[in-house]
């Protein structure tokens, strides 16, 4: 005869299984889901940062950026780690200054949690 402890161990064997089962799912959604959104919070701040510090060369430094083209390749160099294109950067001189803004489309790493289409946009205008 066993003891009461190995009875009991053995009739809830099948239950922790289960229970992994079930919740797997959503710990893994929410796992993947802050990873995603960390991710797109950061993309949104490197776009950001690009644009203003393109601007701002644009306003006060004529030799680095006394062009649309350079200051489109000084937006470019400003955020390093995203695959973007020069086109994809806006150079404008409106009655606030310099303006620059720039739109990417997000994809997201695992599209089949996450359908959905996202477009982050930033612009920044500095006086000149």
């Amino acid at each position: 005869m066993l003891p009461p402890i190995f009875t009991k161990a053995r009739a809830n064997s099948g239950a922790t299984a289960v229970e992994f089962a079930l919740l797997l799912p959503l710990v893994l959604l929410c796992v993947l889901g802050l990873a995603e959104f960390g991710r797109a919070l950061w993309t949104q701040a490197t776009l950001d940062y690009a644009v203003q510090a393109a601007a701002r060369c644009a306003a006060i430094d004529t030799n680095t950026c006394g062009s649309g083209a350079q200051t489109q390749q000084y937006a470019i160099s400003m955020a390093p780690a995203l695959s973007v294109t020069a086109s994809q950067f806006t150079v404008t001189n409106p009655s606030c200054g310099m303006r620059v803004s720039t739109s990417l489309p997000f994809q997201f790493v695992v599209p089949a949690l996450f359908p959905y289409s996202l477009t982050l946009t930033a612009t920044a205008c500095f006086p000149t």
